[in-house]
């Protein structure tokens, strides 16, 4: 079986970082169909995602995807790839986010005419994405597992402030916990249960 191709280089340094999301997502998600208007019907397809994506090893139990919040309209979808792209960053939701502001041509997507989006994911953010989110322009954020049910998986998800809900509350961003947070947390155990890779857990 023949390897990745090598990004081009400069003088043997790589100049090119880019990430595909498996040919299963876009018609996976397809079937589902193309309107979610409520929160429980976006979480049910992202933790619908992580599992899928564990059941295709094609990266870690994480699901996460974007949504306008005035139609239910489904913008972009992302699951973790760490793992199958050898890059820590790519986490469901940073993918999710970047291909939203790709497909709307915008890096902040608060600034896309009048319309609201929401990042909806099975699992609270990790401390990057955390990070993330404030800068993505998104004005809503729905979390199924908890921090908790991802570190009982083994999971390192980093130094979160404790009163991360609250800060970006600050800064005009709702968070929503505990939805369907049963069935997000049970991928997160299946996959442990089951062997896969728990990557970055060093422990800390």
């Amino acid at each position: 079986m023949r390897g990745p191709r090598p990004a081009p280089t400069v003088k043997g340094m790589p100049i090119r970082v880019s990430a595909r999301l498996p040919a299963w997502v876009s018609r996976f998600v397809a079937r589902a169909g193309a309107l979610f208007p409520r929160p429980e019907a976006q979480m049910a397809l992202v933790v619908a995602l992580s599992a899928e994506n564990v059941r295709r090893k094609t990266g870690g139990p994480f699901g996460a995807a974007v949504f306008d919040m005035d139609d239910g309209r489904i913008v972009s979808a992302g699951v973790n790839l760490v793992v199958s792209a050898n890059c820590s960053v790519l986490h469901a939701e940073i993918v999710a986010l970047a291909l939203a502001q790709s497909r709307l041509e915008h890096y902040d997507l608060a600034t896309v005419g009048s319309r609201r989006y929401a990042l909806v994911t099975s699992t609270e953010p990790c401390a990057m994405c955390l990070g993330a989110i404030p800068w993505s322009g998104v004005c809503v954020v729905v979390c199924g597992a908890r921090d908790e049910d991802a570190r009982h998986a083994g999971f390192d998800e980093g130094a979160k402030p404790a009163d991360w809900v609250r800060q970006l509350k600050r800064r005009g961003i709702t968070v929503k916990q505990d939805v369907l947070r049963t069935e997000a947390a049970t991928v997160l155990a299946n996959y442990a249960a089951g062997g896969g890779i728990i990557y970055n857990g060093r422990g800390w």
